[in-house]
């Protein structure tokens, strides 16, 4: 049975410590975001521990006319909702990542995800950078941290990493790692990458 402790915030962290099996854990929520078809449900569905829940629904003919799918191959399924899933990092940090729909028109959605959350991962497409501008914008705005995760797609060049931030527009201590979403141990990289960030500047 999990019981919650009088003392729930992590110092310095917006996390919650719960008492399970003996131990103290601290559960850290985390978003996974960016835009449309960029890969979050697999990022999420790769690593999580537990079935993710996913809410991927087929696309309708509608919804192809409204979300642009130039650069885009073999997409037939959209979230709709959220993706979850859950990742215990360590014996004391369990993180439990939360996935938004990559479309703007969700952005009350993220808003709502984007509450009690620690940090974000965004998700890029290095072939289609200037979609990511406005899910960084977001994230800014939401007053979250956040890391840069290039999802390397199969035939995409590798780009360099000077180049992305320049053309990201990010901050010199902001984390960019390249991953492929579909593997496990690349995931998980590249959210051990961001939660060290979050832990440096929380500290």
């Amino acid at each position: 049975m999990v019981s919650r402790p009088s003392s729930a915030d992590a110092p310095g962290l917006d996390a919650q410590q719960y008492v399970q099996g003996g131990a103290t854990q601290t559960a850290v929520k985390i978003l996974v975001v960016g835009h449309f078809a960029v890969g979050k449900t697999t990022f999420i569905g790769s690593i999580s521990e537990i079935e993710p829940l996913s809410t991927e629904e087929t696309m309708t003919r509608v919804a192809a006319a409204v979300d642009d799918l130039k650069g885009v191959r073999g997409k037939t399924t959209t979230t709709v909702a959220m993706d979850f899933g859950r990742l215990t990092l360590s014996e004391r940090v369990v993180l439990y990542l939360f996935g938004t729909p990559g479309q703007l028109r969700f952005v009350q959605m993220w808003e709502d995800m984007a509450r009690g959350a620690l940090g974000a991962l965004i998700l890029v497409d290095p072939e289609r950078l200037a979609d990511s501008f406005a899910v960084i914008d977001l994230i800014e705005q939401y007053g979250l941290d956040y890391a840069i995760a290039v999802n390397h797609f199969d035939g995409n060049p590798l780009r360099a990493e000077a180049a992305l931030r320049e053309a990201l527009d990010l901050l010199d201590d902001t984390p960019v790692v390249t991953c492929d979403a579909r593997d496990e141990k690349s995931s998980a990289a590249a959210l051990t990458t961001l939660v060290r960030y979050l832990l440096d500047r929380a500290s």
